[in-house]
């Protein structure tokens, strides 16, 4: 019988404090994502890069709900999908989940977070040839979208380099017919840009669905919106926030930091 136990024994006194912090921090931003309705069942993924370890990334198991994840539960894989370490449990990894994440991971130096959703807002939006419109201050937070074009699951290395290219620097891209990915410099930053945009996404289609003219502001209201919300123009967003949700998850569920 396969070993799908998901009671782990916590690994905390055997990594060092600052994995540890990646692996709490990591498994929180799964509960949150879970908890604002961005999740898929055991579909989908996010990762962080090993503090310390050249190479080496975190990543979920494949076959828990994001209401299960823990720190300890994490998979350590490197940038060509072999497994670190794991817990002593028979799940693995999603294979289109390494692809998207290796790929990224091995190109951006910057790129220490990434997270792929797939809600019904980021894939309805994900299938527009409009793409994300900058009709709310919240979407005008994005004034650089990358696109990549749908190729099929993301099980193939080939796809890889089109991926990265497609991003380019961009902090978002909206995989057509598909959904969202989005990087970030740590785990707080890419929570709160992913959380921004697919808000922006459910207004939009809000917005579109009502039949009425939509009103668009001009570019420099856009661009100069956009610089406002550069991590070195106000402040980093996600990092005040960041304390305040770890908080929340602590009176609704504190197992994640096991």
């Amino acid at each position: 019988m396969p070993n799908y136990n998901t009671r782990i024994a916590s690994i905390e006194p055997n990594v060092s404090a600052e994995e540890w912090k990646a692996r709490v921090d990591l498994a929180a931003f799964y509960r949150l994502v879970d908890c604002w309705g961005m999740s898929d069942m055991i579909a989908n993924h996010i990762s962080v890069r090993v503090p310390g370890e050249p190479g080496h990334f975190l990543i979920n198991a494949y076959g828990y709900l994001y209401e299960e994840i823990t720190a300890s539960s994490l998979i350590k894989i490197d940038l060509d999908g072999n497994i670190i370490w794991k817990p002593d449990f028979d799940y693995g990894i999603n294979r289109a989940g390494f692809v998207i994440h290796a790929a990224v991971h091995r190109a951006r130096e910057d790129a220490h977070c990434v997270v792929h959703t797939r809600t019904q807002a980021g894939m309805a939006v994900s299938a527009l040839r409009c793409g994300l419109l900058p009709l709310t201050q919240m979407a005008m937070r994005f004034a650089r979208v990358a696109y990549h074009d749908y190729e099929g699951v993301a099980v193939n290395l080939d796809e890889q380099e089109r991926f990265v290219r497609d991003l380019g620097a961009c902090d978002l891209m909206i995989l057509r017919n598909h959904g969202l990915l989005a990087v970030g410099a740590s785990i707080p930053e890419t929570f709160d840009t992913i959380r921004r945009a697919e808000l922006a996404c459910a207004t939009q289609l809000r917005a579109m669905a009502t039949g009425a003219e939509l009103i668009i502001p001009s570019e420099d209201v856009q661009q100069g919106t956009a610089r406002l919300y550069q991590p070195d123009v106000r402040r980093p967003y996600g990092l005040l926030e960041w304390p305040a949700l770890l908080r929340k998850l602590d009176r609704l569920d504190p197992s994640f930091r096991h």
